[in-house]
């Protein structure tokens, strides 16, 4: 499957078939994630991958009792060591780090058949006592990983481009 598709068949999974992620495609995945870029290089995530049943009961009632972060057999917490840099736009590098590393996760995953789902609703002091996290560590996002229950892909509904993207200044339309 090549990017294109990757990024058309890509959506959220809130439903995950009984079924064990291989450790070949985990490892792939995180390998990926590794080389996502970041501000100035600098690294900063971690991941912390969860199969463990009971830990992953406990992160789904962290998150505010969504069912599928219990239900999917991976829970990957995306976390961030961090020392607070900002960047000269005045934008933290971390979040956004983090979050280019999450995109290359849910993007590889659906390549090799596989779901995701970011999860950002969810108590991170809850999420740090049951995965021992130390507390200047950061948890920005939890993502649930599995094979889908639907296998169905239906293109998401997005914004036409003429809404989006403007020329040289704001609200001048680049495509008409």
């Amino acid at each position: 499957m090549d990017i294109f598709e990757a990024i058309k068949k890509r959506k959220s999974i809130r439903g995950y078939k009984h079924k064990e992620v291989e450790e070949d495609k985990i490892k792939k995945i995180m390998d990926f994630a590794r080389l996502a870029p970041s501000a100035s290089n600098r690294q900063e995530w971690r991941f912390i991958v969860v199969k463990d049943k009971d830990k992953r009961k406990a992160l789904s009632k962290a998150a505010k009792n969504q069912s599928f972060v219990e239900e999917a057999p991976v829970v990957i917490a995306c976390c961030a060591e961090t020392d607070n840099h900002v960047m000269a736009c005045g934008q933290l590098c971390y979040p956004i780090d983090v979050a280019i590393a999450i995109d290359h996760i849910a993007l590889c995953a659906v390549s090799l058949g596989l779901g995701t789902c970011w999860v950002g609703a969810f108590y991170e002091d809850e999420a740090k006592m049951i995965l021992s996290v130390p507390e200047e560590i950061r948890i920005v996002e939890l993502i649930a990983l599995g094979y889908p229950e639907d296998g169905t892909v239906s293109l998401k509904e997005r914004l036409p481009l003429e809404d989006i993207v403007f020329k040289e200044d704001w609200g001048k339309a680049y495509y008409k």
